[in-house]
């Protein structure tokens, strides 16, 4: 790494944490081995909040050019996602979401889906993370600026909100998926 490396905010040691933890989210999404429901589910508990942490540390960013950066992640990409988290969580993907702009003006709940929100996250995240791999400097640190900006404005909030049935699904006492206390280990009525 150069002398300029160490003053840039591409590679501040705060940028490269958030893009350890963003390569690690994106591959973990992108596996296609065969993992136990009850070990994705619980890896994907891990990781959300990491995510989060990590993206509140990143310092603001100011953009050095208004190039139109490539994005990455095409509608199968999403799809794939979308439809692997949701066969993970199965019932459970839908969730009542009371931090959504049209909750104000309804008298009933409004769903949203784990799958999904999930997904508009890896979105970002895997645009990111693209950019990132390319390893133009410029376009990296646009990057950091759109990605920082989104964690804001709008997949911070679904990462949140995705924690809360996620946390039901391993945790809910009568929640027909059961884990067994003793060693944090499952017990059989996952096979």
């Amino acid at each position: 790494m150069t002398n300029s490396h160490t003053n840039n905010i591409a590679y501040a040691p705060v940028t490269l944490d958030f893009v350890t933890i963003s390569v690690e989210f994106c591959s973990f999404l992108e596996r296609s081995e065969s993992i136990q429901q009850a070990d994705w589910i619980k890896t994907l508990l891990r990781i959300l909040p990491l995510l989060y942490v990590k993206a509140t540390l990143l310092p603001t960013v100011e953009t050095l050019n208004d190039d139109y950066l490539e994005t990455f992640v095409n509608e199968q990409d999403y799809l794939y996602v979308t439809n692997k988290v949701s066969s993970m969580v199965g019932e459970h993907d839908v969730y009542l979401d009371v931090f959504v702009e049209d909750m104000k003006y309804s008298d009933r709940p409004v769903s949203s889906f784990i799958s999904e929100d999930v997904a508009d996250i890896y979105q970002d995240i895997r645009n990111f993370v693209s950019v990132y791999q390319v390893g133009l400097e410029e376009n990296m640190i646009n990057a950091l600026k759109v990605c920082t900006d989104n964690f804001r404005l709008f997949w911070g909030q679904k990462l949140v909100n995705v924690l809360r049935p996620l946390h039901a699904i391993v945790y809910k006492p009568d929640n027909d998926i059961i884990f067994d206390s003793n060693n944090g280990e499952e017990d059989d009525s996952w096979d």
